[in-house]
């Protein structure tokens, strides 16, 4: 049974859906990854893993460059037909739904990971109108499977008409792997309290509003904490901030940006709580982490990140864009010891409950079996 996974960039594949491929590889599927190769296929191949390498251009402005990666699709599922498609990500999604449906091929799942730029920034006019044209001829009908992270996005794939509510699964992120990932209590050396936000450098994840927040109470603060900015800039991303004006807004030391950092379980058992003010996600791996190792979590309160969050019992929810109310909850946890204490194993509870990747296997390999049945 050849499975395809088919993932934008070959990074955030290992980050995110790993775990899947190899569960899948174990009982029995052909696994190949069609992704493109940024420098990791082959750790991606040191899995056992196959790996064909097809290049996306994530921010898609170009529209002739978004036709001929439909194109390159349509080529590769007419060659190696593959039994189940597993696209990830709404782009990919999109163009290989159309380029499986041109040509007939049936067992298709679609992880929405996120509605992504296109949504949270909008497009009008005429653009709009071409991108749902595209979105009802990929999506309707046949043999798929949607996989959402949150209900919120479920709600505007129905109220476009795009799924029915058999098609749809709803599986809170990619996972956590709870004994990697395990709690740990963080003892307060001599030292400023350490406040994380972890995320590529995009404007829509909050990025500026975290640094505005802190320095709304550094006059307070000072001395006492440290906010940290850990993640790439990503050029492809529209809404990239520029590393040039990171570096003006930040000053090494208060506010300091640390860029990315490979071990990422480290990171979060060396902070004292985890923020990340997005203005929308999927439901992001870096908050199902930092609740798994036990830490508060301060977040917005928008589709994808309130999944993570109950208010007042493992972190606060603020609204999106707004510094002031998160420089309040961020001050809030600082002061409070026993708080950050309390709310840390708070999370961790939830993450038991809700987060742990063996759960996310099990349901994605259900889906498959279920296609591969009609198929």
């Amino acid at each position: 049974m050849k499975l395809f996974i088919v993932v934008n960039v070959d990074w955030f594949f290992l980050s995110h859906r790993l775990p899947i491929a190899l569960a899948a590889k174990a009982a029995g599927y052909d696994v190949t990854i069609v992704t493109a190769d940024t420098g990791r296929a082959e750790e991606i191949r040191s899995h056992g893993l196959k790996v064909i390498d097809l290049p996306f251009n994530r921010s898609g402005t170009n529209m002739k460059e978004e036709l001929n990666t439909i194109r390159q699709l349509l080529r590769l599922y007419k060659r190696h037909k593959p039994d189940v498609l597993h696209h990830v990500t709404i782009k990919v999604a999109l163009y290989g739904s159309i380029a499986a449906r041109l040509c007939k091929i049936k067992g298709i799942v679609n992880a929405i990971s996120g509605l992504g730029y296109n949504f949270t920034a909008g497009r009008k006019g005429l653009a709009q109108k071409v991108l749902l044209t595209m979105m009802k001829f990929g999506f309707r009908g046949g043999n798929k499977h949607f996989i959402f992270q949150n209900e919120d996005d479920v709600q505007v794939f129905r109220s476009m008409r795009l799924v029915e509510d058999q098609d749809v699964t709803l599986i809170k992120g990619s996972g956590v792997d709870l004994k990697e990932f395990n709690f740990v209590v963080k003892h307060l050396p001599p030292g400023k309290i350490k406040v994380l936000l972890p995320a590529r450098m995009l404007r829509d994840k909050g990025v500026i509003e975290f640094i505005t927040a802190a320095n709304l109470i550094r006059k307070e603060l000072q001395g006492i904490a440290q906010f940290i900015l850990a993640g790439d800039v990503d050029h492809e991303n529209l809404a990239a901030i520029p590393e040039e004006e990171l570096r003006s807004l930040t000053d090494g030391d208060y506010i300091k940006w640390i860029g990315y950092q490979k071990n990422v379980r480290q990171l979060l058992q060396e902070s004292d709580l985890v923020v990340l003010p997005s203005y929308r996600e999927g439901l992001p791996k870096s908050l199902i982490e930092a609740a798994a190792v036990g830490r508060p979590i301060i977040t917005t309160d928008v589709p994808g990140c309130r999944e993570c969050v109950i208010h007042d019992y493992n972190g606060f929810l603020v609204p999106a864009k707004d510094a002031e109310a998160l420089a309040a909850a961020m001050r809030r946890l600082i002061l409070s010891e026993e708080l950050r204490k309390r709310m840390g194993a708070h999370s961790r509870t939830l993450a038991e409950k809700e987060f742990g990747v063996d759960k996310v296997v099990e349901k994605t390999l259900h889906i498959y079996r279920n296609l591969a049945k009609v198929s």
